[in-house]
């Protein structure tokens, strides 16, 4: 890795690295991660960022150290996979990825157990049906810093668990989620698919959240985990399945360039899929699913 290497990584949006990293950012400001921040005080400017609060400052090397714990070359690595930057001479790690280790974390969804945080968010927040938390068997947990996590299976069709997502509950508290080493969180909720009708419809919704809300509301969904995470053995599992069932496909696409844009992705793969466009004021079905439970009770 030489000099240019670290400029081309150093010139990427601080911004993005930010958001790719779980933090929410509006108008160039978040809540700054490294001390207790309840008004975004953390601003980005000139591609840096710094906290006017506490003093914390530095470029997009410097803020992956920081938040994913990492030394200088594993951070430029870092981003470099997640940008698809090229490094000079740069060798991966010749050790073989470990795999998911199913049985490490079995047991967690065998007996869930709900945080009052992670309630909040389900059932307040989301106003979910309890059946559904129960059928995708989320869990909670909290880790050395007291922060809650809602803990979130991925399961193949036959009911084998692949992958395990952990969703930040705590706003601005470090990375959004996170995935253990080897998960497989390629397509959310495979079961669903044995409880398929001839001619029924299967909802393909962007994200856990819409596909929740999807079943609170009634229809069978699965989820992509998100618009830019349609990778070829998603897409080829895709494909087998509208060859194999006699099921329509259908979508509520994210009001937003990258929900658009996964649409017309899944369009290639599914030609017959119905495309439904959310109402004004909606950003995504989840929204639409709240305004229909606030209708409800008016």
């Amino acid at each position: 890795m030489d000099r240019i290497d670290i400029e081309k990584l150093r010139s990427l949006s601080c911004e993005s690295v930010a958001m790719r990293l779980g933090f929410v950012v509006k108008q160039h400001k978040t809540l700054c991660c490294f001390h207790e921040d309840h008004t975004p005080s953390l601003a980005f400017k000139r591609n840096k960022y710094k906290c006017w609060s506490c003093g914390e400052s530095g470029d997009t090397i410097s803020l992956v150290q920081k938040v994913l714990h990492k030394d200088f070359l594993d951070a430029c690595r870092w981003l470099a996979n997640e940008h698809n930057v090229i490094l000079t001479e740069y060798k991966p790690i010749e050790r073989p990825p470990k795999p998911f280790d199913a049985g490490r974390y079995e047991r967690f969804f065998e007996r869930p157990w709900l945080s009052p945080e992670a309630r909040k968010f389900l059932f307040e927040e989301r106003r979910l049906d309890p059946r559904v938390v129960r059928w995708c068997r989320l869990t909670s947990w909290r880790d050395r810093q007291g922060v809650s996590w809602l803990q979130i299976p991925y399961y193949d069709r036959e009911g084998r668990l692949v992958g395990v997502q952990n969703r930040n509950l705590v706003k601005g508290a470090g990375p959004r989620f996170r995935f253990p080493q080897g998960a497989e969180c390629n397509i959310y909720d495979l079961p669903v698919l044995n409880l398929l009708r001839p001619g029924e419809a299967l909802y393909i919704t962007e994200g856990c959240s819409d596909c929740w809300a999807m079943l609170s509301a009634g229809h069978k969904a699965i989820a992509i985990p998100s618009a830019t995470l349609l990778n070829p053995k998603a897409a080829k599992l895709l494909k087998a399945l509208d060859n194999e069932l006699a099921i329509r496909f259908e979508m509520w696409p994210d009001r937003d360039g990258p929900g658009e844009g996964l649409y017309l992705q899944l369009k290639e793969i599914l030609p017959g899929i119905v495309h439904h466009e959310l109402p004004p004021g909606c950003k995504d079905f989840s929204d639409y699913y709240l305004l229909t439970k606030r209708n409800e009770t008016s």
